[in-house]
């Protein structure tokens, strides 16, 4: 039998090395060593990790590449961002909004991140932003899985116009049901649109993503109402809360009670650590709060944690370049997580959870599954982070959409190597 691809010797984030793996019409079709058929191209992957398509299910592309339109950001806070999108909103057009988010989707190809999650403003009576990213996801449909959430970013109640606008956007074909219950005017009106947007969500059937408790606030409570509404509509497993930034200045007793809860109602959890280590804990002094959700407590509840980059160059984030591993770095860090096993795990974040909080299907490294994957220059996980590895080749069904040359530094040094290859340095006894 002859296949389309096969990527030969390859190292999975499993641990399994030698592995050959054949696609065909777009799937993974054989999963083994010494696979001995022939392929229309070979991919020699020379040991190195071979691992799913990275996945960012928490972003703003409607606002990317947007950083300096119509002015910057002096102070870099969450207050100003807002004001400042505020003022950009009017500005965009249709035209504009597709071209910046098609040259994101390009530098996302060559980082092998083929799926986003990407928030939408839907404030903006003339919806520019919601047609202009419908037009772009069936641009991208080839190569990126793009989902798109209708999001109330002035407040679904707050904004007048917002719960008519997210019922418009939901039906010219946005994928999930967003809100901002923190930025309403009370925590009241707060927990009565958490009620009314997964009551839309339970009516037509849809996944729920919700920006919750992105403060510094620790009597912030509506994550506990977003797993109740969870478990009252039957949700399970299609609801996210978003940041759950209060959560880290939370008294720990009600921590205690809370993550029972997320755990018991299915509810994935996003923290998105680039962004909340730069926005949070702006009122502190010294001590300053690390400004990032408690991942290693939820990691220990089964709760199925992920990380999300969320903005690129926009209002709110000057720095950024559709880096999953970037953003895995990064909250490795911050939530101090550096045992090999909590390691892996942040890699997992930006991959197999991250997919998981998408319900992308055919997702993953097995037969059957869609040949999609990414050969890295490391030799595991945690050294994939460790050099946010340059990505060799890029797998999108079967074909290479995107490819890269080794990193490689040439030494003008008497009597040392010729050149250094920074995957190198991968310790032999790395997993003992």
């Amino acid at each position: 039998m002859a296949f389309d691809l096969i990527v030969r010797n390859a190292t999975l984030p499993d641990g399994r090395t030698g592995v050959d793996i054949a696609c065909a019409e777009g799937r993974i079709a054989a999963l083994e060593r010494g696979i001995s058929a022939e392929a229309a191209r070979v991919v020699d992957a020379a040991g190195r990790l071979v691992s799913p398509p990275f996945v960012d299910c928490h972003f703003h592309m409607d606002a990317t590449l947007s950083l300096g339109i119509p002015r910057m950001n002096r102070s870099g806070t969450l207050l100003e961002g807002i004001a400042l999108w505020g003022e950009l909103k009017p500005l965009l057009t249709v035209e504009a909004v597709v071209e910046r988010a098609l040259r994101y989707c390009d530098l996302a190809v060559s980082k092998g991140l083929l799926a986003i999650r990407s928030h939408v403003d839907v404030c903006d009576d003339r919806l520019t932003a919601v047609d202009a990213l419908l037009e772009v996801k069936r641009t991208v449909a080839p190569y990126i899985d793009l989902q798109l959430v209708a999001f109330p970013q002035d407040g679904y109640y707050r904004s007048p116009t917002a719960a008519g606008n997210l019922e418009r956007a939901l039906d010219r074909g946005l994928d999930v049901v967003g809100g901002i219950p923190h930025f309403e005017r009370t925590m009241a009106e707060g927990a009565a649109s958490l009620k009314a947007l997964c009551e839309i969500a339970a009516g037509r059937g849809l996944r729920v993503d919700i920006h919750c408790d992105e403060s510094d606030d620790p009597m912030s409570r509506h994550i506990e109402t977003l797993a109740y509404e969870t478990e009252r509509l039957g949700l399970q497993g299609r609801v996210t809360g978003s940041h759950l930034t209060s959560m880290h200045s939370m008294d720990n007793y009600y921590v205690s009670k809370l993550l029972p809860l997320i755990a018991e109602a299915g509810v994935h959890v996003v923290a998105n650590p680039l962004i909340n280590i730069v926005l949070q804990g702006r009122h502190d002094t010294y001590p300053k709060r690390r400004g990032l959700t408690r991942v290693p407590e939820m990691r220990a509840y089964g709760i199925n944690a992920a990380f999300g980059q969320d903005c690129t160059m926009d209002p709110w984030y000057s720095l950024g370049g559709a880096d999953m591993l970037d953003v895995a770095h990064m909250g490795l860090h911050v939530a101090q997580m550096t045992s090999r096993e909590a390691m892996r795990f942040c890699f997992e974040a930006v991959t197999s959870h991250a997919a998981a909080v998408m319900g992308l299907e055919g997702y993953g490294l097995a037969v059957g599954c869609n040949a999609d994957m990414v050969v890295l220059q490391a030799h595991d996980p945690v050294e994939a982070i460790r050099l946010r590895a340059r990505r060799l080749a890029v797998i999108r069904r079967g074909r290479v959409v995107a490819e890269a040359e080794p990193e490689r530094s040439v030494l003008h040094l008497e009597g040392r190597p010729a050149a250094v290859d920074p995957s190198a340095y991968f310790p032999a006894n790395a997993d003992a």
